[in-house]
């Protein structure tokens, strides 16, 4: 491969806090009126002092814990200073020289993605542009809601070489901190927010791209295409002999491509310095052990143990082990029937296709376990074929009724007796033929037609094990 990519990620995460960060104004700015959960602590008005919400500091332990990092025992917030509308302040402040924690990692496929900090900081307020877009906007609001949210910033090491890889790493982040309830996760209101760098290295002329910063991504989906849009971007300039900026791009979701925001800041352009009101945070080996203690199954732990109870293979364990409802869902019905890999095998296909095909969550899902345990009665008693099986399951997705109760109404029983099958064989044989003589000369290929012709003429409901053994007998005669 000429070009090697390579990508590191700064995640926000805004952690699940009754409070801000600093002031007890409500953290919840998603659904208030703009500008109603404001303080003077939040909106930087002189004189104000913070008082840390140690109920930040509890999540952003859990989530060190949930990450596979060190947690540092000393850590200090530090005040960033620079100058944007959104910021009242001037300054945010943030752990910067002194993080809570280091040296985690989330493992995607095998494959160890490294963390290397983990900080927490406040948000700011939030800009809304006239217009289509912040590049055509004749003006603009500002939403003080979220200024002083308690997030946590986690930074990887860039050991993430495609975008696909950077959207399977986001995906397993946010199930990782709905699990330990550290965060919603969600994106779509900004509960999550990505900025992503990218370089790009020529091998066989062993030349690197400076690396370029995409801000504020909010879609998993976006992740992938504004980093795959950027790659193509910087591979194309290179292949030019272009020189590539070191700079920070915005992701326009109307045209699918990135713009150019600024040049890249330097720690420097910052002016970093030691909040002088906001005391250093210590945190006890005995807090760490306590707060441990809290922490519920992980998706890593919990598809190890569904495979070892449940002997389900392991592709489909990470499945249904990476969203925490999908595995509370399998479990409830794993624990009813005999076989859990036939439960497994009917969410991860027939479920899941269903729920995408008609837009449904989860919870509002009418299949219930009950439902998995008749289902699987009716086949091993050999009421209904597999095959007819999918079908009923499609009946029980839709109407929520029992799968006894569509067998009867629709009149999907297995046809089981063999006098009942060899007659519609034989009249299969005779009205074909011509494929009959070719099966007698030789192309035994025509089995498969002739078996076929069976399922087709009883709609799936002959026993397929009888069919085959009796379309075999007559066309062999």
């Amino acid at each position: 491969m000429k070009y090697k990519t390579t990508i590191g990620l700064e995640i926000h995460t805004q952690l699940l806090t009754k409070t801000k960060a600093f002031c007890s104004c409500s953290a919840n700015a998603f659904e208030s009126e703009p500008n109603t959960n404001i303080c003077p602590v939040c909106t930087g008005q002189p004189g104000a002092l913070p008082v840390f919400n140690e109920e930040a500091l509890n999540l952003g332990i859990k989530a060190a814990i949930a990450l596979n990092a060190e947690i540092n025992e000393y850590s200090r917030f530090d005040r960033k200073n620079y100058f944007y509308p959104d910021l009242p302040k001037g300054y945010q402040i943030t752990q910067y020289f002194y993080p809570l924690a280091n040296n985690g990692y989330i493992e995607i496929d095998g494959k160890k993605i490294r963390i290397q900090r983990m900080h927490l900081e406040e948000d700011s307020g939030k800009m809304f542009h006239e217009g289509e877009d912040l590049e055509n906007a004749s003006y603009s609001y500002v939403d003080y809601n979220r200024s002083g949210i308690p997030l946590i910033e986690i930074v990887t090491e860039p050991d993430i070489e495609s975008p696909e890889e950077a959207r399977n790493f986001m995906e397993k982040l946010r199930n990782i901190l709905r699990y330990a309830g550290i965060s919603s996760g969600d994106m779509e209101k900004g509960a999550l927010r990505c900025d992503a760098n990218i370089s790009i290295t020529d091998t066989e002329k062993n030349i690197q791209s400076n690396r370029v910063e995409i801000k504020n991504i909010n879609s998993f989906k976006f992740v992938e295409k504004a980093l795959e849009y950027e790659r193509n971007r910087i591979i194309e300039a290179m292949e030019k002999g272009e020189n590539i900026p070191k700079e920070t791009r915005g992701w326009n979701f109307s045209t699918r491509s990135t713009f150019s925001m600024r040049s890249k800041e330097e720690e420097a352009d910052y002016r970093y310095f030691p909040e002088p009101d906001i005391p250093p945070v210590i945190v006890t080996q005995e807090k760490i052990e306590e707060i441990r203690k809290t922490m519920p199954e992980m998706i890593d732990e919990k598809a190890k143990r569904f495979v070892e109870q449940y002997k389900i293979k392991a592709y489909d364990a990470e499945i249904l082990a990476g969203d925490k409802e999908l595995a509370n869902y399998f479990e409830k019905a794993a624990k009813v029937v005999k076989n859990p890999q036939f439960v497994s095998n009917l969410i991860i296909t027939d479920l899941m296709r269903e729920m995408n095909k008609n837009n449904i969550e989860l919870k509002d899902v009418k299949i219930k376990p009950e439902h998995y345990k008749e289902l699987e009665e009716l086949i091993d008693s050999g009421k209904i074929s597999t095959k007819i099986a999918k079908d009923v399951f499609v009946e029980m997705f839709e109407n929520g009724k029992m799968p006894s109760e569509i067998v009867k109404e629709k009149g999907l029983e297995q046809i089981d007796d063999d006098s009942v099958i060899e007659e519609i064989v034989r009249k299969i044989i005779e009205s074909n033929q011509k494929q009959y003589q070719q099966y007698k000369n030789g192309k035994t290929k025509l089995f498969g037609f002739f078996v076929g012709q069976v399922m087709k003429e009883t709609k799936g409901k002959a026993n397929p094990q009888k069919a085959n053994q009796i379309v075999k007998k007559l066309l062999d005669e």
